[in-house]
Formats: structure tokens, sequence, C-alpha cells
């Protein structure tokens, strides 16, 4: 799914509708539980950051692209939910939307808490790193070796 961002809002303030829809959708199709990716991009990358802050349990693997850090000065204790999640990081070298020091500081915060975790920058991108990213077989490779393990396996 992909869902719009209310106009004038951030994702932030919407994790709780996010989570809902997601556990809607799931149960209305015939989704693999095992096999939820979330990834965003520029605002949406913060947001994806964010929903897998708030629900690591969801989703087997995670592909911020070019999101804003998230505030607090408690980021890295908050990494800690994500340390089995593996995390796939994008970002364009020449970004000036969102410089890479926010795909950087996210990407350290949970490699510090021994999290597992990429980050792939293209040195002559800048915002749009969401093109060459997704447009790449191998997130979604990467994507497909990852699953969760359910209750009851």
């Amino acid at each position: 799914m992909s869902p719009q961002c209310p106009e004038g809002s951030r994702w932030v303030d919407h994790l709780d509708t996010l989570g809902a829809l997601l556990g809607e959708i799931t149960r209305a199709y015939a989704i693999d539980e095992q096999r939820v990716y979330l990834t965003g991009m520029s605002m949406g990358g913060q947001g994806a950051w964010a929903m897998a802050l708030r629900y690591p349990e969801r989703f087997a693997a995670v592909a911020p692209i070019c999101g804003p850090r998230l505030s607090g000065t408690d980021l890295v204790e908050r990494m800690r939910v994500l340390v089995g999640t593996p995390v796939w990081v994008f970002h364009g070298a020449k970004d000036e939307v969102v410089p890479l020091e926010h795909s950087m500081a996210m990407a350290d915060a949970l490699e510090e808490v021994g999290g597992t975790v990429r980050l792939t920058v293209y040195p002559e991108a800048g915002h749009d790193a969401w093109t060459e990213t997704y447009n790449n077989p191998a997130l979604y490779e990467w994507f497909l070796q990852h699953a969760l393990a359910l209750a009851g396996d």
C-alpha cells in the first residue's frame, strides 16, 4: 500500500492511523504477515523510521530513503527496538532538501545499539535518491531475504 499523507501534516502525526490501516489491509487481503516491508521517501522516509519504531514487530525489513532524522535526545535508546530488524538506508550525497547527515545520524544510532543497518549513499544524487533505489532489483531481493518469525513458528 502507498498511503498519501494528509496535506499540511507529517507522517509522524498519523502513526496510529497508519497502524490501523496496516491491520485492516492485512485482515482484508491475503497478506503474508511474515513479509511486510516498509519503505518511504523524503517525509515518507521519516515516516518509515517512525512506523518501524512504533511497530517493530510488524516489519520484516525497512528501507528509509532520504528521510529527515527523528527529533528527540533519546534517539539511540529508541533504536533498541529495531535491533532485530534489518534496515537499509539510502540517501543522495548532494541532497539540498534533507542533508545526508540526517540518514547518517539514524543509521549511526541504530548501529550504536547493535542493529543491522546498511547505508547506501549515491555520490551524484540530490534529493531524488528514490528513483535509483526503487529501480534497483537488489532492494527487492534484499527485502525477500527477510521474514518475521511469528508466534507458533
